[in-house]
């Protein structure tokens, strides 16, 4: 929405602008111009990158227009799964928790975090490093060695479509030159014709200018940002999992485990540890109300 909000107030400032100081609208309208300038770069979009990045780049844009970001919920949901997995192994033993992980799609613990499997990826991540914790000859830090390399790999493929669109970007400005050569090229072939139609000709090529600048760092670039802070949000998950798990592998309890979890949650959109505590709770199948006194506590 704040996309669409952003373009609204974009258009009509450029728009309104040049109508104001007394320009006349309907000349910046020259299709044939936007038709090279768009045909070009959507080509040269297909040449430069593969089929599943294109596709993925479509999905980017419905995420970030979306927003499509991690809310609390998710962020309670991957705690409450965490915590019931490495409750059960402190509690049940590990043969009891390796049925749950090797088929989560039937397990009755990840069933009752639908936003998590909603995620598939997410969902393999949890699996993998629980079930390299329910094997046991795991040392802590080649884990976190493998989880950051993962996470870097995963990393990179989510924001492909961002360097796609940077490098569209940084190439418009190029293409709308190349339109506006081109609309020299007619205007020149013209130059026996009446003043008026030559400086229309004219007027036409330099919309190809404008209009490559314009759509480079007023639509694309500004996208491209979009769809990197969108995705970079969607990674938290991945970092939460990575640090709940190495705090329990590292000997703490589960529910200190989780405070290492939600520890890397931004501060804007972290809940609190009574939220993360009611959340482990009733994911427990214990009423909310029933909590362990700590110590000192009268």
């Amino acid at each position: 929405m704040l996309i669409i909000i952003g373009i609204i107030i974009t258009m009509a400032s450029l728009l309104g602008g040049f109508w104001a100081m007394g320009g006349h609208v309907p000349v910046i309208w020259q299709p044939w111009e936007f038709v090279i300038i768009g045909g070009t770069a959507f080509g040269t979009y297909i040449v430069a990158n593969s089929p599943s990045a294109i596709k993925d780049t479509g999905r980017a844009c419905l995420e970030a227009g979306m927003g499509k970001v991690p809310r609390q919920r998710d962020y309670l949901d991957v705690l409450g799964l965490l915590y019931m997995l490495m409750r059960d192994i402190r509690a049940k033993g590990r043969n009891e928790v390796e049925p749950h992980i090797d088929d989560p799609h039937n397990s009755e613990i990840f069933q009752r975090f639908p936003l998590v499997m909603k995620r598939p990826e997410l969902l393999q991540f949890i699996c993998d490093y629980m079930r390299l914790l329910v094997i046991g000859n795991a040392r802590s830090h080649e884990i976190e060695s493998l989880m950051d390399e993962e996470i870097e790999t995963i990393r990179r493929e989510r924001l492909k479509p961002y360097n796609a669109m940077m490098i569209l970007a940084e190439a418009l400005p190029a293409l709308g030159i190349v339109a506006a050569v081109l609309g020299v090229i007619k205007a020149m072939g013209a130059l026996d014709q009446s003043p008026q139609l030559l400086g229309s000709l004219i007027g036409a090529a330099l919309v190809g200018t404008f209009t490559g600048i314009f759509a480079s760092y007023g639509l694309v670039a500004p996208m491209a940002y979009k769809i990197k802070a969108t995705r970079e949000h969607q990674m938290r998950l991945y970092t939460i999992t990575k640090q709940t798990i190495l705090a329990f592998m590292n000997g703490a309890l589960p529910q200190i485990a989780l405070e290492h979890g939600r520890k890397a949650i931004s501060s804007y959109d972290r809940p609190s540890i009574d939220d993360v505590e009611n959340e482990t709770l009733a994911a427990a199948g214990r009423p909310a109300n029933d909590r362990v006194p700590s110590q000192g506590a009268a």
